[in-house]
């Protein structure tokens, strides 16, 4: 265990610690992710070195296929930007049947959040000043994918979403843990029809 602090904040428990607690192995290396849509395919990359944790946690759900065949379970648009969630959609009636089988120790992974200049992630910290949006690595861009909350200082383990635009107002209240980088038009097109034929990890 070791003790960090930046700026006020103690960051107590750190990525070792909670990849040892959620039992998976910790990557700590940008990955790329080949998404394979109904509207056609696009590519990703992961951001293992900023959120070793998140993506541990995304790349297990990738080895044990939980996003294979999945709808894109709400789109949300607004003016120049949409919000396409994915993953296990919580209103579904099978979603608590599909978690028993998800092999998942916990249901929520903690919001962790990557500063510049800073080592190591801060994990369950939510910016509050938004002065503090300057010192993020990751915000908000067109492609840029998170997970969904499920708490103030928590994320599902499960459910994603992407954006098609920036979007400053929510840096610093999601684990953005990457971005795609190849065929962000297929992104731009997809409705609540569409769903995930499967997620590749590159080699």
């Amino acid at each position: 265990m070791f003790l960090f602090q930046a700026c006020g904040y103690k960051n107590k428990f750190g990525t070792n610690y909670y990849c040892q607690k959620l039992n998976f192995s910790c990557i700590q290396s940008n990955k790329i992710v080949y998404f394979k849509t109904t509207k056609g395919n696009f590519e990703v990359e992961l951001f293992g070195k900023d959120n070793p944790v998140t993506v541990s946690n995304f790349l297990e759900n990738i080895d044990n296929n939980i996003y294979v065949n999945q709808k894109f379970y709400k789109v949300i648009n607004h003016t120049q930007i949409s919000f396409i969630h994915g993953g296990v959609n919580p209103e579904n009636k099978l979603y608590i049947e599909r978690k028993k089988n998800l092999n998942k120790t916990n249901s929520s992974i903690p919001l962790e959040l990557k500063f510049k200049e800073e080592i190591k992630p801060r994990y369950n910290y939510q910016i509050k000043n938004p002065n503090e949006t300057e010192n993020l690595v990751n915000t908000f861009e067109s492609g840029s994918i998170a997970m969904v909350k499920s708490g103030k200082y928590k994320s599902s383990s499960t459910e994603f979403f992407f954006v098609t635009n920036k979007i400053p107002e929510l840096d610093g209240r999601y684990s953005i843990f990457g971005k795609v980088i190849k065929g962000v038009d297929v992104l731009k097109k997809i409705n609540r029809e569409d769903y995930i034929e499967a997620v590749q990890i590159s080699n």
